[in-house]
C-alpha cells in the first residue's frame, strides 16, 4: 500500500502512542512556544537599542538592552536546549514501545507467514523503519510546530514594528510555499522508492551472508557481486533523486530569501534618505533578522517535511505488519496439564499451498508411552505431521487429538510447554552453551542441566570445550560440529521435561562417535515418554513400538520392524533391504 503525502490516519495512530508521555508532549509543547518568543524577542530589542540608544548616544541605556538581550538570548538557548532533549526523548521511548509491540506481535506469527516473508525485510522494519518513526517527533513534528510558531510570532511583531516592510515579504512568501509545495511531492516519491530499496538491500545481504557456504562452495562469488551491484546502484539511484531534489530546492529557496531581503533594504532605504519617517535604521536592523528567521523556518519545514515523510513511509510499513492477522487461532481455554501422551490423527487434510495437499487424510494413534516412527522418502510428509500436532500450522480438515481432547481446546503456550523437538537442523543462538540449553528459562539451574547432561552422557564433552557450559558457540553454533549441535538438542529438550518428545531425523548427517552418544541420549530422553521418530536411518528405529511409513501424504503400511519386513513386496521392506544392502557393501 503506497502512503499518502500525510496520512492524517497513520498520524492519529502514531500520537496516540505519546498518550503515556502526556506531560512530557506537553512540555514540548509549551518549550516550542517559549522559543519563537524569545527568538522573535531578540530582534525587536535590537530595534530599541539602535534608533532609541545607539543613534542618541545613551550609554546607560546601551548598556540596559544589551544586557536584556543577553538575558533573552540565554532564555532562548535554554528552551532550545529542553526542547530538543525532550523530543528526541519522546521519540526514543515511543518507539520502544512499538519496537516491543511489533516483535511481540511478529512471535505470534504462524510458521506460514515466515515461509513468505524475506528475513531482511522484517529486519529492516523491525530496525530502520522504527528509527525513522521516531525522526517524526525528534526531527519531524515538533520542528515544524516550533518553525511555525517562530513564523507567527516574528510575523506579529514585524507588523507590529512596520506593516508597510512587512508586506514586501507578504508577498515574496507565496512564491515560496509554491516551491516548497513541489519540493514535497517530489520527495514524498522518492523516500517511497529509497526505503523500498532499503529494505530490498538489506533483505538481499542477510540471505547471502547467511548462504555464504553455498555461495563460495558453488563459486557464485562473481554472479552475487553482479547481483548485488545491480540491487546496489539502484538504492543509490534512488538516494540520487533525493539528493537532486535538494539541490534544486534548497538555492531557489535562499534566492528568494535574499532577494526580499534586498528589496526590503532598497525600499527601506530610499524612505530613509528620502526623509520618510515611516521606517528607521532600527526597522532595516531587525528585518534582516527577522527575514532569516522568517524565510530559514520555512524552507527548513520542507526539510522536516521529509524527516516526518520517511517517518509516516516507515510506519505505514511497520503498521501493515500489525495489522497482518496470520495467527494461529489460540481459541483454547483449557490449559493442557502433564499429558499422558496419548496422540491421534483422524482423517488430517493439509496444505501448505491451496489445493496442494501434503496430507492426504491420514489416521494414527499413539498410546502413551508408546514410541512411534515415520519413514518415507522425502516429501512424503513426515516432518509436516510435526508442524501440525504443534500447531505450527492449522489443517484444512481433520481433527488432532491429544489425551481424548482436539489440540484446538488447548491453549497455544500450554501445548508446546509439553511438546519437545529436536530437529536435523539445529539452530543455536550467539550465546553460551547454557543459555542455549535453558533457553534462559528462569525455572531451570546450571545444577539441573549439569546433572540432566551427565544422565544422557553429554557432559564429558561439554567440560572439554573451553569455559565449558559458559562456551559461545557464536551465531548459529557454528564453533560445535553438527553432530555436538545435535548433543546439545537433545539436552535442550531433556532439561524442559516435555510429556512428548519428537526426534526429526536427528541422528542424520553425524559421525559414528557423536551417533553412539545420541543413541545414548535418545534410549535416556525416550524411557517412558510418548515419542516420535522421524528417521532415515532404520537402524535407529527398528525398536520402537510402531512404524509408520508413508508415501506422499499417505499412510501406505503400519506395524512393528519385525511385522513389515516379512512383507515382501512392502515398501518398508523394500526400503530396509536397501539401507541393508548398502551398509554390507560398506
Amino acid at each position: 500500500m503506497k502512503a499518502k503525502a500525510f496520512d492524517t490516519n497513520i498520524f492519529k495512530r502514531i500520537l496516540k502512542y505519546t498518550k503515556p508521555f502526556q506531560w512530557r508532549f506537553n512540555g514540548v509543547i509549551i518549550f516550542a512556544v517559549s522559543l519563537s518568543i524569545f527568538a522573535a524577542l531578540r530582534p525587536y530589542l535590537l530595534k530599541q537599542t539602535v534608533d532609541g540608544y545607539i543613534k542618541t548616544h545613551d550609554q546607560q541605556g546601551l548598556l540596559f538592552y544589551i544586557i536584556l538581550m543577553i538575558l533573552v538570548l540565554m532564555a532562548e538557548v535554554f528552551s532550545q536546549f529542553y526542547f530538543v532533549y525532550w523530543a528526541n526523548w519522546l521519540g526514543q521511548d515511543i518507539v520502544k514501545d512499538i519496537r516491543i509491540k511489533l516483535f511481540k506481535h511478529m512471535l505470534s506469527f504462524r510458521m506460514k507467514y515466515y515461509d513468505n516473508a524475506p528475513v531482511g525485510q522484517l529486519v529492516t522494519r523491525s530496525v530502520s523503519d522504527i528509527e525513522a518513526i521516531a525522526k517524526i517527533f525528534s526531527q519531524g513534528l515538533f520542528m515544524i510546530i516550533s518553525d511555525l510558531m517562530k513564523m507567527l510570532v516574528v510575523l506579529l511583531f514585524m507588523f507590529y514594528m512596520n506593516w508597510r516592510l512587512t508586506w514586501i515579504v507578504i508577498v515574496a512568501m507565496p512564491i515560496l510555499v509554491y516551491f516548497t509545495r513541489i519540493f514535497q511531492k517530489k520527495m514524498q516519491v522518492a523516500f517511497e522508492e529509497v526505503r523500498t530499496q532499503i529494505a530490498n538491500l538489506n533483505t538481499f545481504v542477510q540471505e547471502r551472508v547467511t548462504g555464504m557456504k553455498i555461495v563460495q562452495l558453488f563459486n557464485r562469488e562473481t554472479i552475487e557481486a553482479e547481483k548485488f551491484s545491480e540491487i546496489n546502484q539502484k538504492h543509490n539511484k534512488a538516494w540520487i533523486k533525493t539528493i537532486l531534489y535538494n539541490s534544486i530546492f534548497f538555492p531557489i529557496a535562499d534566492i528568494i530569501s535574499s532577494l526580499t531581503l534586498g528589496f526590503v533594504v532598497l525600499y527601506g532605504g530610499i524612505k530613509i534618505l528620502n526623509g520618510d519617517h515611516f521606517t528607521t535604521f532600527g526597522d532595516l536592523f531587525s528585518y534582516t533578522m527577522f527575514i532569516g528567521m522568517l524565510f530559514n523556518p520555512l524552507r527548513q519545514i520542507a526539510d522536516k517535511f521529509n524527516e516526518m515523510q520517511m517517518g509516516m513511509i516507515a510506519a505505514n510499513r511497520v503498521f501493515d505488519i500489525l495489522d497482518t492477522d496470520d495467527q494461529i487461532q489460540d481459541t483454547g481455554t483449557v490449559e493442557a496439564p502433564v499429558f499422558k501422551g496419548s496422540i491421534e490423527f483422524k482423517d488430517v487434510h493439509f496444505g501448505y499451498l491451496a489445493n496442494e495437499e501434503v496430507i492426504k487424510g491420514i489416521s494414527f494413534k499413539v498410546n502413551p508411552g508408546e514410541t512411534i516412527a515415520i519413514v518415507g522418502a522425502t516429501g512424503a510428509g513426515k516432518s509436516t505431521i510435526i508442524n501440525l500436532l504443534n500447531r505450527f500450522y492449522e489443517i484444512n480438515s481433520g481433527s488432532i487429538f491429544i489425551d481424548n481432547h482436539n489440540v484446538k481446546e488447548y491453549s497455544l503456550s500450554s501445548i508446546r510447554k509439553q511438546i519437545a523437538v529436536v530437529l536435523q537442523d539445529v539452530f543455536l543462538f550467539a550465546d553460551t552453551i547454557l543459555n542455549n540449553i535453558t533457553l534462559n528459562h528462569p525455572e531451570i539451574s546450571r545444577e539441573q542441566v549439569v546433572e540432566a547432561a551427565k544422565k544422557i552422557g553429554v557432559h564429558d564433552f561439554i567440560m572439554s570445550l573451553p569455559d565449558n557450559y559458559d562456551y559461545n558457540v557464536k551465531e548459529r553454533g557454528i564453533m560445535l560440529s553438527s553432530g555436538q549441535r545435535q548433543l546439545i538438542a537433545f539436552l535442550r529438550a531433556y532439561v524442559s521435561n516435555p510429556s512428548i518428545l519428537i526426534l526429526d531425523e536427528a541422528t542424520s548427517s553425524i559421525d559414528t562417535y557423536s551417533e553412539e552418544l545420541i543413541q545414548r541420549a535418545t534410549e535416556t530422553i525416550t524411557k517412558d515418554r510418548t515419542s516420535i521418530v522421524i528417521a532415515h536411518r532404520l537402524a535407529t528405529i527398528m525398536n520402537a513400538d510402531t512404524i509408520i511409513v508413508m508415501d506422499k501424504g499417505l499412510i501406505v503400511e503400519q506395524g512393528t520392524h519385525q511385522e513389515l519386513i516379512t512383507r515382501t513386496d512392502g515398501y518398508y521392506k523394500k526400503l530396509y533391504d536397501s539401507q541393508f544392502s548398502v551398509a554390507i557393501a560398506n
